[in-house]
């Protein structure tokens, strides 16, 4: 059985987008993005947190509006900050080995 895996950034153009992408051929692992700002080219719904086991957020900020918008949904989500700054464009070999160091260790987890 496949884990959900959510990443969540601002607008879903660069980070998250990226992410989705490094992780979409990972064994075992369906994904999708979104952001939390309006504007989003995904923005982040209830349905989309429901969906996910592992919800990854790029800061903090996007954790608080994560909670304070869709709490009600987060109950038995596990949410991890990977704390990677908006300066990285689409697919960035910086983004992408970042994003292959914080993230890979929680899906070897399950």
């Amino acid at each position: 059985m496949p884990i959900y895996v959510l990443f969540i950034c601002s607008l879903n153009r660069w980070r998250s987008p990226t992410a989705e992408q490094v992780f979409a051929q990972y064994p075992g692992v369906e994904c999708t993005s979104a952001g939390v700002n309006r504007g989003a080219e995904n923005v982040l719904t209830a349905e989309l947190v429901e969906w996910a086991d592992l919800i990854f957020v790029m800061e903090r900020s996007h954790q608080t509006k994560l909670t304070r918008q869709f709490s009600a949904h987060l109950r038995g989500k596990r949410v991890v900050c990977l704390n990677i700054p908006d300066r990285y464009p689409f697919m960035d070999p910086a983004l992408v080995q970042l994003l292959q160091a914080k993230v890979t260790p929680h899906l070897q987890r399950r």
